[in-house]
């Protein structure tokens, strides 16, 4: 998959009845455009359809020149051009390379600052009077990683054959109902900027999970994350909040 990532309306006959339309000075008719493009009405009135439903062109009443019901025209919307190719990636390399052009401790805080602000708004707290636990917090934690495209999959520290936990405890301080946590995500939505800008991307990762434990006013907070700590996974590790 290329970084340019093109909408469903982009397809070459289509363009070309959006061209037509677009360099004609009054609405056209399907039967028109097919004469123009010299290919059957059917298959034009295809595309207008789906121009139309896209929201690129839309229809026209057309008087006729003599008797009989008026006919149906088409013309493109106006605005920008909406057909084109994509590039967000582009735009996120443009933006990580100006903050990563500044001092590396300076860009690795404001980094945690946004995520923990961006995760602060992506879950909704918990309702009145509801006492948070570790376990709702994490499962809250873990559907928003899943829906970001993360691939989440929750351990506990304990599980990990050789780690009794003091490993674990010195990540996080002391642990919240059981054994500290770790989050192993297994997909990461921004795989190609991680690899190129990790020392920015990474800590907006972990302070979007501190936010929105924050936001859910969870016994927990993420203590780290570690890149690349397998050959297919980040492992994200939670523990106990101390100010809890």
């Amino acid at each position: 998959m290329t970084s340019r990532e093109s909408p469903r309306r982009e397809n070459p006959r289509r363009r070309e009845v959006l061209e037509v339309l677009r360099t004609a000075p009054a609405p056209l008719g399907a039967a028109q455009v097919a004469r123009r493009l010299g290919v059957h009405p059917n298959t034009v009135r295809f595309h207008l359809d789906a121009l139309v439903a896209d929201g690129l062109v839309e229809r026209r009443t057309v008087r006729s020149p003599g008797p009989g019901r008026p006919g149906v025209g088409y013309v493109v919307r106006p605005g920008m051009d909406r057909g084109g190719a994509r590039d967000y990636r582009l735009l996120a390399r443009v933006l990580l390379s100006r903050w990563a052009s500044a001092d590396p401790a300076e860009a690795r805080t404001e980094a945690m600052e946004t995520g923990r602000a961006w995760g602060g708004v992506l879950v909704d707290p918990p309702p009145p009077f509801e006492q948070p636990t570790a376990e709702r917090s994490t499962a809250v934690l873990v559907a928003l990683l899943d829906e970001l495209g993360f691939a989440p999959r929750v351990e506990d520290e304990d599980e990990r054959e050789g780690d009794g936990g003091e490993e674990a405890a010195e990540r996080g301080g002391e642990r919240a109902d059981g054994p500290a946590r770790r989050i192993r995500l297994r997909h990461c939505p921004f795989l190609e900027l991680a690899e190129e800008y990790g020392r920015l991307v990474c800590p907006l990762h972990l302070g979007l999970m501190q936010g929105a434990l924050t936001r859910l006013d969870a016994p927990l907070t993420a203590t780290a994350l570690e890149p690349f700590a397998e050959a297919d996974s980040c492992v994200a590790h939670l523990a106990g909040n101390t100010a809890a």
